[in-house]
């Protein structure tokens, strides 16, 4: 069977909705999550990950970082938008 990729897609709200996210997926036995964002809401997302480590997670550590640039199409023609995708790891 094929495991199913635990994501939390990191916007606008606030911080601790999304550490709420990845909390609960590893309690309810995610091996992996992945807290993926674009453009400004990349220091949420790394916010996100740090305080779900440091606060909230036991046995979980960053298993991977990537960083990407996407092209967007806006009103204005298109552009380039950062993004990143922070993988945590359940070690225990």
């Amino acid at each position: 069977m094929e495991q199913k990729e635990n994501t939390v897609f990191v916007g606008n709200k606030p911080v601790m909705n999304y550490v709420l996210a990845v909390v609960t997926q590893f309690n309810n036995g995610a091996n992996q999550v992945a807290i993926k964002a674009r453009g400004k809401a990349i220091s949420r997302a790394v916010d996100t990950a740090e305080i779900a480590l440091n606060r909230f997670l036991e046995g979980v550590a960053k298993k991977e970082i990537l960083t990407s640039t996407e092209i967007i199409d806006t009103d204005s023609g298109k552009t380039n938008v950062s993004s990143i995708e922070i993988i945590l790891v359940n070690t225990k």
